[in-house]
């Protein structure tokens, strides 16, 4: 059967084209504007990179694509932002994914959008209509909206809820009420829960380098050590206090790990407290042999990492998404 094809927005370092290929799709073209990304990008995938505004990129002549996949920007919508949604430039970028579509040829069988956990109630519930009114009466669409966790959908013990829209062509209105639902949206069948994650230290180095570690000669020592003392779980430095994850994962990754390191977990292994190195990172997020490029520093792979998705939860979607199309 000929392998059913792939198109990236918002790629980052490719997280969900990674999770798509494990699951046996074909990866057309990615798009990215981050060149940082890029190099990180292009070290570990072999297919078309794009590496340019999507207000410039929309306008290609792109190949069509069977799915088209992206984590669009979050920040607009985050509670860690400042929630301007719509009137935030990054939020318009929902809306120049819409305008992509409708520049290709044919459009999508499928898409399948991350975002944050906080764009379902975000403006108290009106991005969400304002997105799904879009994609079903301007592109009839089906909506099938999901918030997820990597914890609970994997056995990667990082506690990572993310708004999941998943989309089938000309198949709008008919997921709305109860036994009019369309054949796609019926027999789609989400990942089912983990019954547990694995633990953290199975993700681990044992060889990392000193430079990662928080000896008695950094100011912030003291206040360290006093609360950092279980090796089951992670813990955050927020500044002015240390927070434990009370339920033995890894704290919600983020972007700002690479601006300054404050949020870059912290952990309590044999010879002291040290931080998350980069690898490690990725590691949480499913990325099991990452290429880092030598000419980029530790800070871009932290923002990188926390930018990315969990590659095993979009693995399991894109099998829920591949039976249901084939079948």
């Amino acid at each position: 059967m000929k392998s059913l094809t792939v198109g990236g927005l918002f790629s980052g370092v490719g997280g969900i084209e990674l999770g798509f290929e494990k699951a046996g799709f074909q990866i057309l073209w990615s798009n990215e504007i981050d060149k940082n990304a890029c190099i990180t990008y292009r070290a570990n995938h072999k297919h078309s990179l794009y590496d340019e505004d999507i207000i410039k990129f929309k306008n290609r002549k792109l190949p069509t694509v069977d799915i088209l996949v992206g984590g669009f920007p979050c920040q607009a919508f985050s509670v860690a932002g400042y929630q301007k949604g719509f009137n935030d430039k990054r939020g318009n970028m929902f809306f120049e994914i819409m305008d992509l579509i409708g520049n290709l040829k044919t459009h999508p069988k499928v898409l399948v959008l991350e975002n944050v956990k906080n764009l379902t109630g975000h403006d108290s519930g009106n991005t969400r209509k304002v997105i799904e009114k879009t994609l079903r009466e301007e592109f009839n669409y089906s909506v099938i909206w999901e918030v997820m966790n990597t914890s609970e959908y994997t056995e990667i013990p990082q506690n990572r809820e993310r708004t999941v829209i998943i989309c089938f062509k000309n198949e709008n209105g008919l997921e709305m009420s109860e036994g009019s639902k369309s054949y796609k949206y019926k027999y789609l069948k989400f990942p089912k829960k983990v019954e547990k994650t694995k633990s953290i230290q199975e993700f681990l180095d044992k060889d990392v380098d000193e430079k990662f570690y928080y000896r008695q000669d950094k100011y912030m020592y003291k206040e360290l050590a006093k609360v950092i003392k279980n090796p089951d779980t992670a813990y955050q430095y927020r500044r002015v206090y240390v927070r434990e994850n009370k339920n033995n994962q890894v704290p919600t990754l983020t972007a700002n790990m690479g601006t300054g390191g404050h949020n870059v977990p912290l952990i309590r292994v044999e010879d002291g407290i040290r931080k998350l190195t980069p690898t490690e990172c990725f590691r949480f997020q499913g990325f099991k042999n990452i290429k880092l490029p030598k000419e980029l520093p530790n800070s871009q792979f932290y923002k990188q990492a926390g930018n990315a998705v969990t590659v095993d939860l979009f693995q399991k979607i894109a099998n829920s998404i591949k039976d249901v199309i084939t079948k």
